[in-house]
This record gives C-alpha cells, sequence and structure tokens, in this order.
C-alpha cells in the first residue's frame, strides 16, 4: 500500500509537468513526421532505407524512451534535493519500495509512449501506402519492455548519484550515444571497423534493431540482441537500486 501511495504521488508530479508532455509524448510524434517529410524528399537511387517508416518508427520509440530516462533522473534528484526523500526516509519504507514507488508510474508513460508513437507510425505508413503490420507493432511494442527498464535504470543511477543540475547532463551524453551509436539516425549495418564493433557492443544498436526486426517480422540473430539488451537492462537496474539503497542509508545518518 505504501508503495502504490507513493507511486501515485509521483506520477502526480510527472503529469503536473507540461514538458513531460511535450517531450515523452508528443516530441517523438512530431520527429517521426519530420523525418517521414525529410525520407521523401531523399531520391530513391540514394538506396537509403533508415528513414523509410517500418525503420524509423522503432528508432523513435527508442529514442523516446532517452527522455523517459530524463525525467526519471529528474523527479529522483529533485526530490532529494529538495529534501522530500530525506523526511521519508523517517518512515518505515524500505528502499525497494521507493524504487518500485519510483518505477511504477515511469513504466506506465513508457509504455503509453511506445503505444502512441507506434499508432503514429501505422498512420503515416497508411498516408505513405506502405502500411505496416499490426501484428509487428503488437510485438515490437512487447520486445522494447527491456530497453524502457534499462533507461530507466540509468534515469535512477543518474538521480541517485548527481543533483538536478548534473544529472540532466549526464542524460545528455546517453541520448547522444542511443542517437548516435543505437543507429537511430544512421544505418549502422553499412558501417565497418571500429566504430561498428563500439555500437555492436553497447545496447543502443541492439535495441533499436529488436524493435526493426519484430516490426518488419525479420528475426536473423534476433536472440543476440535481445539477450544483449536484457543484460544490460537487468545489470544497470540493479546497479541502480544498489546504488539508491546505499545513498539512502548514508542520507539516514
Amino acid at each position: 500500500m505504501r508503495t502504490l501511495v507513493f507511486a501515485g504521488r509521483n506520477f502526480r508530479e510527472l503529469l503536473r509537468d507540461p514538458l513531460s508532455y511535450i517531450f515523452c509524448l508528443g516530441f517523438p510524434v512530431i520527429m517521426l513526421i519530420i523525418m517521414s517529410i525529410v525520407n521523401k524528399s531523399i531520391p530513391a537511387e540514394a538506396g537509403m532505407t533508415i528513414f523509410n517508416i517500418e525503420n524509423l518508427s522503432s528508432g523513435i520509440a527508442v529514442f523516446g524512451m532517452t527522455f523517459i530516462m530524463l525525467f526519471t533522473a529528474l523527479q529522483i534528484s529533485k526530490d532529494r534535493c529538495g529534501a522530500f526523500l530525506t523526511r521519508l526516509y523517517a518512515s518505515p519504507m524500505k528502499p525497494s519500495e521507493f524504487i518500485t514507488g519510483y518505477t511504477l508510474p515511469i513504466i506506465i508513460i513508457a509504455i503509453v509512449q511506445c503505444i502512441i508513437t507506434y499508432i503514429a507510425s501505422f498512420i503515416i505508413s497508411l498516408i505513405l501506402g506502405k502500411a505496416i503490420s499490426i501484428s509487428g507493432i503488437f510485438i515490437s511494442g512487447f520486445v522494447l519492455i527491456p530497453p524502457e527498464v534499462m533507461f530507466i535504470g540509468f534515469g535512477l543511477l543518474f538521480g541517485s548519484l548527481f543533483n538536478d543540475k548534473s544529472a540532466p547532463a549526464l542524460c545528455s551524453i546517453v541520448i547522444t550515444l542511443s542517437c548516435i551509436l543505437g543507429g537511430i539516425w544512421m544505418d549502422i549495418e553499412n558501417l565497418s571497423g571500429g566504430l561498428k564493433k563500439i555500437c555492436e557492443v553497447l545496447p543502443f544498436y541492439h535495441a533499436v534493431r529488436i524493435g526493426r526486426m519484430s516490426l518488419n517480422g525479420v528475426y536473423d540473430d534476433f536472440g543476440k540482441s535481445m539477450l544483449i539488451v536484457c543484460i544490460y537492462a537487468v545489470l544497470i537496474y540493479m546497479i541502480s537500486t544498489v546504488t539508491f539503497s546505499v545513498k539512502m542509508q548514508k542520507e539516514q545518518k
């Protein structure tokens, strides 16, 4: 019960912030529209398919998750700096209840964001005459849950370690890395050498890849990419929960 009450408070805090609507829900749709227009101006002879709606939609879905990470970090860092958590530390709540109370509302928003992104993608695909598979949308939305947990874990970690001024700066680094090394704006498959190897080691490329493969019904090396994303998601979330617990114990003293 304490966890649900705390989660409800956090959910209301997120809903009060108009920026959460703009960046978490509106911005991915705007980027879908803009990049679809850009794609129309690219000659077919160029052979660039990265901005085709069946590839773009999953990339934008993962891109939107980076803002979920940002708002998670801001929520926790503001609570810590404003002494809100310090007062709650005197309550019987356990670290696991705090973590769950922060995670539940964020995961709900992340799922809603993903649904809105794919609905917008489907509408755009109908307008373009290239309707994407509805079953593929459902599968893709489901397999993108581990990346959502991973980015929430990043937000919990940065929010636990840094204040509300430093946490967004760290999040911006992850946002930039996910865009560049995740293959959202460039075709990683056609790269070679060290840069491609770096992309294959980090989880961002694989997060985008599992979304695209499941949407298009192509599952070559799907298991490998899914495993890498799940390992990163579990590790980052575990590290963030341990970090939060340690910080909580220090601030209680």
